[in-house]
């Protein structure tokens, strides 16, 4: 959808120019306290004004303009990350270093329950994580930082609020952070209200129908009426039923003491959005004749179509104590609770399915002093929930899990040498309503070497193993429904899916080797990386239909998934009182099972590039991304074509008696291209938006 500033960072860096600050950030998701140059792990971060520029309202989108990080849109309301082409249950979504507890990977039209807008920074553990955080992270982890409980004692008051207007789904977004403290005591509140129509599109939202399109589109005052091809249904000019609105608040304290800090937050997130229709097999009706513009569609959804009631409330309590004993360095300890729900509304007004998921976590981390060289961190993680779904969709029984974790992780430095070495044990038990419960025991080890070289230059190579358990979905879809005549469709995918409850742990072997260069003023990374599963777990197409839909089965087979990254930033001139950069970074991905059938929904070829001036009071940016056609889309898939975006902005800084102000444009998508992510359930219904301005105003104080 559209990018929004965190207001967080606008209060720490108003004044603020482009500069590589990447490789100064120390990673509070490597409990080392380590610099992003200070480890072999893959690494991606956003922070600063990088992260002002990316931010969005979907974690996915906020980070597909980085190499090896790709979104899994599923309407404008829906963005999933996407790391090295894994998502769903491979990849874990953390706030503040604990999971999000929603439900967003049994379904692709779950959306994440964390708002990157008001983050701190974002920071990205590409590739296996599961020594930190267990199976879940086969894939990665993105860990979304927003200070909730203050890290840090303010005196005095401090804060920001920001209003945003984009013409791409005529959105409305108002965001306010404030921080204080007064002695010992650390206070922090923010608020979010985001309310948007439906997205406006290039052509026709049905793709086949779109190859006369001339780049021209219905503007305000015209009638989007729905148009039907054969026996499908499409609209012309934007993508019906996709309006939302959403609001958070968080309110967080802490007391700091002389050797550290102990807080606690909550946080009430409300949000509502539509499916494209498409999406929903009873979601393809759509009303003739609706006037598009004009019609509150934040109110409620189109006639016909579908909406995700979501309700979220979570607590969080955090402890942080340096040298607690002798031995230990700091401790840090997180509890997290989190009460989930979500209603899914059919056009009628009425709930067709309810889900929720309440779930508890407890989270240990100790640092110990250097024995012998050797520093590092040992910790536990618990995590116990309760899932249900209720309803016409329901294809997933209500299921108890637990996890229970413990990791090792230590590094050694000799000279210009840094060794890192991991160990992570794991029991997981499913317990369904139906069917039969499952333990496993799973364990993952990983060690990696870093050389520094002269003139700037890093080697480095890691070496993991990591094992998943089968996530629930995996194991009990449709479980105690004996046969085609009792199974349920999952409206999200258009099919029938099974679960198999004999499904085994899921095994990757894995390889990153990295070169990295810093100038003064410069950087540029280059990893090369390769991923070999072992009973990897996909959706198989069975080959047969219930009616018109198609069965599918979780089944396990071996893959193996490869690619390169690279990225870089450089300092080209200084002149105007500013000085000019300009980044490059491109990423390619290929994943194949074993039968030699493609893996569905990878990112396509992507190179993409920013220039950008920026002086103490104004910056004038430039990007550009031009992305292959993805013609192996994987068996029974389409492929999809490539596209190349292009984006330009301004924003000017102003200091007055009140505060700082900042005023901003955007142009975004200039080209009005057509753009359809292969990494999406939805691309044949569901394109991106197409030309759009935001404009907006700043205060910070």
């Amino acid at each position: 959808m559209n990018r929004i500033l965190p207001l967080a960072l606008a209060v720490a860096s108003a004044n603020m120019a482009a500069e590589p600050l990447p490789m100064e950030h120390v990673l509070i998701s490597v409990p080392l306290h380590k610099k992003t140059a200070e480890t072999a792990l893959p690494v991606t971060l956003l922070s600063g004004d990088e992260l002002r520029r990316a931010a969005t309202a979907t974690i996915g989108e906020t980070l597909s303009n980085s190499p090896g990080l790709a979104n899994a849109s599923f309407g404008p309301g829906v963005g999933q990350p996407v790391i090295r082409g894994q998502q769903g249950p491979r990849v874990k979504v953390l706030q503040n270093g604990t999971g999000s507890a929603d439900v967003a990977g049994l379904s692709g039209d779950h959306a994440v329950s964390v708002e990157p807008l008001l983050a701190d920074s974002i920071e990205v553990l590409r590739g296996p994580s599961t020594l930190l955080y267990g199976g879940g992270a086969i894939g990665g982890v993105v860990n979304v930082l927003d200070n909730r409980v203050p890290t840090s004692l303010e005196q005095g008051v401090r804060g920001a609020f920001e209003y945003r207007h984009d013409t791409a789904s005529d959105l409305d977004n108002v965001v306010g952070r404030l921080d204080g403290g007064s002695g010992g005591f650390a206070w922090h509140a923010d608020f979010l209200y985001r309310d948007y129509n439906d997205l406006e599109i290039p052509g026709e939202a049905a793709r086949g129908h779109n190859d006369e399109h001339d780049g021209e589109q219905e503007h305000e005052g015209q009638d989007h009426d729905g148009e039907e091809h054969g026996d499908e249904e499409t609209t012309d000019g934007y993508i019906g039923n996709t309006a939302g609105r959403a609001k958070s608040l968080t309110l967080g304290s802490a007391y700091h003491f002389d050797d550290g800090f102990f807080g606690l937050a909550v946080n009430r997130l409300e949000n509502k959005y539509g499916i494209p229709a498409g999406a929903h097999e009873h979601g393809h009706d759509e009303e003739d004749g609706d006037e598009h513009e004009g019609e509150d569609h934040g109110e409620e959804e189109e006639e016909g179509g579908v909406s995700l009631d979501i309700e979220q409330t979570r607590y969080d309590a955090a402890l942080q104590w340096h040298n607690p004993v002798n031995a230990l360095e700091v401790m840090r300890g997180f509890v997290t609770y989190t009460d989930y729900e979500h209603a899914e509304i059919e056009g009628s007004g009425e709930v067709g399915t309810e889900f929720s998921n309440e779930t508890w976590e407890g989270r240990l981390e100790t640092v110990h002093q250097r024995i012998g060289g050797f520093h590092g961190v040992f910790g536990l993680q618990a995590t116990s929930g309760e899932f249900s779904a209720v309803g016409e969709e329901a294809y997933v029984p209500k299921t108890d899990s637990s996890e229970l974790g413990l990791f090792l992780v230590e590094d050694y430095h000799a000279g210009d040498w840094l060794f890192e070495l991991g160990l992570r044990y794991d029991w997981v038990d499913r317990d369904p309503d139906v069917g039969s419960s499952e333990d496993f025991s799973v364990f993952s080890a990983s060690g990696s070497v870093l050389l520094d070289l002269t003139a700037g230059w890093q080697l480095g190579l890691a070496l993991s193993r990591s094992e998943r358990a089968p996530a629930v979905e995996e194991l009990y879809s449709n479980a105690g429904n004996s046969g085609p005549d009792e199974w349920v469709e999952h409206a999200a995918t258009a099919a029938i899916e099974l679960g198999d409850p004999n499904l085994d742990t899921e095994t990757s072997n894995n390889a990153d080797f990295s070169v990295r260069w810093t100038g003064e003023g410069h950087w540029a990374d280059l990893t090369v990386f390769y991923n070999d599963f072992s009973d990897y777990i996909n959706l198989r197409n069975t080959c047969v239909e219930v009616g018109d839909t198609p069965v599918l089965r979780y089944a396990q087979e071996d893959a193996e998934f490869y690619g390169v990254e690279f990225d870089s930033e450089f300092a080209l001139a200084s002149f105007g009182g500013g000085e000019l950069r300009v980044g490059v970074w491109g990423d390619y991905i290929r994943g194949e099972l074993d039968s030699g059938d493609d893996i569905p929904r990878l990112p396509p070829l992507r190179i993409g590039a920013r220039l950008a001036w920026a002086s103490d009071n104004l910056e004038l940016w430039t990007r550009v991304l031009d992305a292959d056609e993805q013609d192996k889309p994987g068996a029974n898939e389409e492929p999809t074509e490539g596209y190349t975006r292009w984006d330009i902005g301004a924003d000017y800084r102003l200091a007055t008696a009140a505060g700082d102000m900042n005023l901003f444009v955007a142009f975004n998508n200039i080209a009005d291209e057509e753009i359809r992510l292969s990494t999406s359930f939805l691309r044949d219904v569901a394109p991106e938006a197409g030309f759009s301005v935001e404009a907006g105003v700043r205060w910070m104080f």
